[in-house]
C-alpha cells in the first residue's frame, strides 16, 4: 500500500463535465470555437478494443441511447504508466434524466482481463493501459463500458482553478498537509481541493470517505463548469482540459451529448460498492461479495436499460 506522502489521484472531471464546460461555446464566436476544437483534438485518443458482447450494437447518441463512461484518475510518472488510483463509472440515462456515479475502490480484487489472474482493479491500467482497464471494469460490473476519460492528476489544480474554484459541504473536521478543513461549506481553490480529496487515513470511513470527497469536487466542477459566467474564462478552461484530459469521445460525439443529454447533469446520483478488507499472501485487498456485486450490477443495468 502506498504511504500517505506518495501522490494519490482521483478523477477530477468527467466526460459530462467536459460537455458542460462546452455549453454555449458557439455564442462566443470564432475564437472560442477555435480554442475548443484545438483542445478537443488534443484530448482525443481513440482506444482499440474488440467489440464487446455486452454492447452488440454501438451506442447511437443521436437517438439518446443510455451510455457509460469510465473515468480514470492517473498518476503519471517518468518512465512509468502509473496506476488508476481513482476509478469512477458514470451511467447516463436521458430518459430519467440522471447520471449514476459509482466509485470503485482501487484495492478491489477482481479478474484482470487479459492477464488471467485476480489482482487489485487499479493494476489493470498499469498492466495494459486504458483498454485493459475498460475490459476489466466491464467484466467486474457486467455492463458495457462505452467511453473513457483519463485525467492526469498533475492538471487537477489547473482544472479547478480554471472554473474559479469549487464549493463543497464538508462533514469531517480534519487537517491534511498543513491545511485545516472545518466542517460546513468550504470554498476551495485547486491546491486545497486536491488536498481535500486526497485525505484518507484520518477518516474513520477510510477510502469510502475519500471517495465521497472526490465526488463532491466532481460535482462542484460540474456546477461551476455549467455556469455561463465561467465561460468568460474559456481560454484557461480549454487549455487545462487539453493538457490533462484524454478521451475517445470525438468532437461530434461531444456535441451530440451536449445537445441530447444536457439535463442529466442536474441529477447526479452517487453510488458505493461495499467490500471487506482482507490480506492474501500479505497483500491487502477489498473483497466484494457476490450479493453486493449483483446489487450494483442490477442497478447499473437498469440505468442503462439493459434489464
Amino acid at each position: 500500500m502506498r504511504t500517505q506522502k506518495k501522490k494519490r489521484t482521483w478523477l477530477k472531471v468527467t466526460g459530462i463535465v467536459i460537455l458542460l464546460l462546452l455549453v454555449g461555446a458557439g455564442a462566443y464566436g470564432y475564437n472560442v470555437y477555435k480554442s475548443l476544437t484545438t483542445a478537443v483534438d488534443t484530448m482525443h485518443e481513440p482506444v482499440e478494443r474488440k467489440q464487446t458482447e455486452k454492447r452488440p450494437e454501438p451506442v447511437v447518441l443521436e437517438e439518446k441511447d443510455p451510455f457509460s463512461v469510465l473515468m480514470l484518475g492517473v498518476d503519471e510518472r517518468q518512465g512509468d504508466r502509473g496506476r488508476s488510483d481513482s476509478i469512477i463509472v458514470l451511467t447516463v440515462n436521458p430518459t430519467n434524466k440522471s447520471v449514476k456515479m459509482l466509485s470503485i475502490p482501487r484495492d478491489t480484487r477482481t479478474a484482470i482481463i487479459g492477464k488471467g489472474f485476480d489482482d487489485k482493479i487499479n493494476h489493470a491500467y498499469a498492466f495494459g493501459g486504458v483498454p485493459m482497464a475498460m475490459d476489466t471494469v466491464e467484466n467486474f460490473l457486467d455492463i458495457p463500458i462505452d467511453y473513457y476519460v483519463q485525467i492526469n492528476m498533475e492538471g487537477f489544480k489547473d482544472i479547478v482553478d480554471a472554473v474559479g474554484g469549487v464549493t463543497v459541504n464538508n462533514d469531517l473536521d480534519f487537517t491534511y498537509e498543513g491545511v485545516h478543513f472545518t466542517k460546513g461549506e468550504l470554498n476551495l481553490n485547486g491546491e486545497k481541493a486536491l488536498k481535500y480529496s486526497r485525505m484518507r487515513y484520518e477518516d474513520p470511513r477510510g477510502d469510502f470517505g475519500r471517495q465521497t470527497r472526490q465526488r463532491q469536487i466532481i460535482q462542484g466542477v460540474i456546477k461551476e463548469g455549467a455556469s455561463l459566467s465561467t465561460l468568460t474564462n474559456y481560454g484557461d478552461i480549454f487549455s487545462a482540459l487539453g493538457k490533462n484530459v484524454k478521451t475517445n469521445l470525438t468532437f461530434d460525439q461531444m456535441i451530440d451529448i451536449q445537445k441530447n443529454y444536457r439535463e442529466v447533469g442536474n441529477n447526479v446520483q452517487q453510488m458505493e460498492i461495499k467490500s471487506q478488507g482482507t490480506k492474501i499472501n500479505g497483500v491487502y485487498y477489498g473483497i466484494v461479495s457476490e450479493e453486493e456485486k449483483q446489487r450494483v450490477q442490477t442497478e447499473l443495468k437498469t440505468q442503462l436499460e439493459l434489464q
